[in-house]
């Protein structure tokens, strides 16, 4: 059974050809689409690493796999290729399309903190 957070054989298809090729001869990886799956599941729950269920494989595997596809530009290519396919079925208006890593930081008041001496207390 296949859980809404994971990937079906259909939805791999869309991006395997974007993924590396399996590791040298005596180094080979988990499968990816598994490596995925698990890291969809941390996405999904929000849990910490070590806490990623074994038939994903091992955490430090997929935790790896995931900053090493981060850094080298493998999750941009999947996101991108999966934005042209939503735009191509009208799912999506591209004209939107942005994610926000902007940061506010706010004074310590704003959070309810104490303004020190002399400060009004209602």
């Amino acid at each position: 059974m296949t859980r809404r957070y994971e990937l079906t054989e259909e939805q791999f298809a869309l991006i395997e050809d974007l993924l590396p090729s399996n590791g040298r001869r005596g180094q080979q990886w988990n499968d990816h689409r598994t490596t995925l799956n698990g890291i969809f599941w941390m996405l999904h729950t929000g849990a910490q690493w070590r806490e990623l269920p074994g038939h994903y494989g091992k955490w430090k595997s997929v935790y790896d796999r995931f900053n090493r596809w981060s850094k080298d530009g493998t999750v941009d290519r999947i996101l991108g290729r999966l934005q042209l396919r939503l735009g191509e079925d009208g799912r999506i208006d591209i004209d939107t399309w942005h994610i926000d890593a902007t940061q506010v930081r706010a004074s310590r008041a704003a959070a309810g903190a104490g303004g020190g001496k002399g400060a009004r207390r209602a």
